[in-house]
């Protein structure tokens, strides 16, 4: 069986977890979790740019094996291009590797979350002032790109409906 996979991403403090979870509920399948965020939970030093690749490839591994379990569809709570934007902006490049992986790996559909949601503190986010920002580099990287994408902006139900919605579409066609 052919799974589809839809990557949610966007900006930190967008709302990517809490959808994707909603969303492999609603289609009872499995979803990726953000491997950055066990890495770094687990890292005894900041993180550099040499962490990154280390980050990609866990993220990698993890829809590997998630995907087995999936049916009909596989939601990842973000993907590369999460690491690359986060790349580009906090060291001014990024590792060719990552990028080649960009390339090769199949998604179906892309949910972009939008900045419309309050800011949350947590340890591991870094930019409440530079949401805007960067969810302008997000919104380019998707025009950039072949593959669909949707916005997910408004509130909670909003946003779920949105997003089960354009799942509904790509399982149909």
């Amino acid at each position: 069986m052919d799974i589809k996979r839809v990557a949610v991403i966007g900006p930190e403090c967008t709302g990517k977890s809490d959808l994707s979870q909603f969303l492999a509920d609603e289609f009872k399948t499995v979803w990726v979790q953000e491997y950055a965020r066990e890495y770094l939970d687990n890292l005894a030093r900041p993180y550099d740019a040499d962490d990154l690749p280390i980050i990609a490839r866990g993220q990698i591994e993890q829809e590997n094996i998630r995907e087995r379990e999936a049916n009909r569809v596989l939601i990842c709570d973000t993907n590369l291009y999460v690491v690359k934007v986060w790349s580009n902006f906090k060291y001014g490049y990024c590792d060719p590797w990552i990028l080649q992986q960009i390339a090769t790996r199949k998604y179906d559909l892309y949910l972009l979350t939008y900045i419309d949601i309050p800011w949350q503190y947590d340890p591991l986010r870094e930019h409440p002032d530079q949401r805007e920002g960067l969810y302008s580099i997000y919104l380019e990287e998707m025009k950039n790109q072949s593959v669909p994408f949707v916005e997910i902006k408004g509130n909670r139900a909003t946003r779920q409906e949105d997003a089960k919605r354009s799942v509904m579409e790509l399982l149909a066609n």
